[in-house]
């Protein structure tokens, strides 16, 4: 049974942007947006992420840094924290998942799975 202490949920909205993508350039560029909440027992800070981007050629990027957009999100029990970011396949079709590497406040060390989420130009999966 996983600790409640230490529990953080994450979604994910896509969008396609069509406007920025050249399909004939293989070039497809999607907008993602995370929420993070804390569904535990103690605040917590996200320190670095990690994501595995994989294209319909099964090309991955594997992607690690520092908070994320520029931030380390400090989230209080029941409170979330939203960020929009993007990322550019090769193909129309892909998928994201990855996990946030977490620290509680009283200095436990955790990793929040970030379920896996499609990426896809509309009306390309049925």
């Amino acid at each position: 049974m996983a600790d409640k202490q230490y529990d953080i949920s994450v979604s994910s909205h896509i969008s396609y942007i069509s406007e920025q993508s050249l399909p004939d350039e293989g070039r497809y560029v999607f907008a993602y947006t995370i929420t993070v909440t804390n569904t535990g027992q103690t605040a917590a800070t996200l320190l670095r992420r990690h994501w595995l981007i994989t294209d319909a050629n099964c090309k991955v990027q594997e992607v690690r840094g520092e908070g994320v957009v520029g931030v380390q999100p400090h989230i209080m029990p029941g409170e979330s924290y939203e960020y929009t970011s993007a990322a550019i396949l090769e193909t129309p079709v892909g998928c994201m998942q990855g996990s946030y590497e977490m620290i509680a406040d009283d200095g436990m060390e955790f990793d929040a799975p970030i379920p896996v989420f499609n990426l896809a130009v509309p009306n390309t999966l049925h």
